[in-house]
């Protein structure tokens, strides 16, 4: 019977363990890669459990733990199992991330489950050749700002690299400043995460570019493959030193992924609105659906 002893924090160690797993099973969403769950441990610990062949992720932010789908071969009695274990355990939303398919076949063993869209959640995915290209009528607004920032602005894009991850670290430090994340808890942390990031670049095998503005670097991104057809874009950060960098750092990134991926997920906008509309306005090729069980 799976409960709470049956899961252990998930560390730096267990790198090869997911990535193993991952290449049997996927995935789609950024929920469960081990960079977002090592990155952002310090605000949501995380732990797991390898039953049956499935991993099983539990993340606890402000004293509610909740839980993720088994990731493996489908297994009725340990589904079961767990939302048991999660309806025990948690509160009103006690399993989430929940991927389409998985939630159908939920609904199919257990009828009267109430499963519904979280829509904060839905990451965006993109061609990688129109982020890099910005082609067409649709991204000319785009195209007219990002041409205004290599007219006016010194710039000049490199890899990050063990050289200059320094430099980056710097970087956080005063996009933190300049944001005045000491009154944003939410902001606080993605710094942690971000500088956690930096710190482990190389064990995480994580790649990132910046650009330079009058040789002061102004704007990064860290990013991965996510799975055999997408990239995954951790971070990106830039300073206010020219208008238009963060749409620079968007299309030198997409530049380099458009050689390797078909897509790349820029992740989702957590309900806030000025970001959905920043997300949507690059025009996303589809979003990655997921479903909460509730209560």
């Amino acid at each position: 019977m799976l409960c709470q002893e049956d899961f252990k924090p998930v560390t730096l160690a267990d790198r090869e363990f997911f990535e193993r797993h991952y290449a049997l099973y996927p995935q789609a969403h950024s929920s469960n890669t081990f960079t977002n769950m090592v990155c952002w441990n310090h605000f949501t610990p995380y732990r797991y459990a390898y039953v049956n062949g499935n991993i099983i992720i539990s993340c606890t932010t402000e004293g509610v733990t909740r839980f993720h789908p088994p990731i493996g071969p489908r297994d009725p009695v340990l589904m079961r199992e767990l939302i048991r274990l999660a309806l025990d355990m948690s509160d009103d939303t006690p399993l989430v991330f929940i991927d389409p398919e998985t939630a159908r076949w939920m609904q199919e063993l257990e009828p009267g489950l109430v499963l519904v869209p979280d829509r904060n959640n839905f990451e965006y995915v993109y061609r990688a050749s129109e982020l890099a290209e910005l082609p067409g009528k649709k991204y000319q607004k785009i195209r007219s700002h990002l041409n205004r920032f290599r007219k006016n602005c010194l710039n000049i894009t490199e890899p990050i690299t063990s050289e200059n991850l320094e430099e980056v670290r710097e970087l956080l430090r005063k996009w933190h400043d300049w944001k005045g994340c000491e009154k944003n808890l939410v902001l606080t942390h993605e710094i942690e995460a971000a500088l956690y990031a930096v710190e482990h670049f190389t064990e995480l095998l994580l790649r990132g570019l910046l650009i330079r503005v009058d040789s002061e670097v102004s704007a990064i991104s860290l990013f991965e493959r996510l799975n055999a057809d997408t990239a995954l874009i951790h971070f990106e950060k830039g300073l206010p030193d020219c208008e238009g960098i963060y749409k620079a750092i968007n299309a030198d990134t997409a530049a380099v992924l458009a050689r390797e991926v078909e897509y790349i997920n820029r992740e989702s906008d957590l309900g806030i609105g000025g970001l959905r509309e920043a997300k949507m306005r690059y025009h996303p090729h589809h979003l990655v659906e997921v479903y909460s069980l509730k209560r």
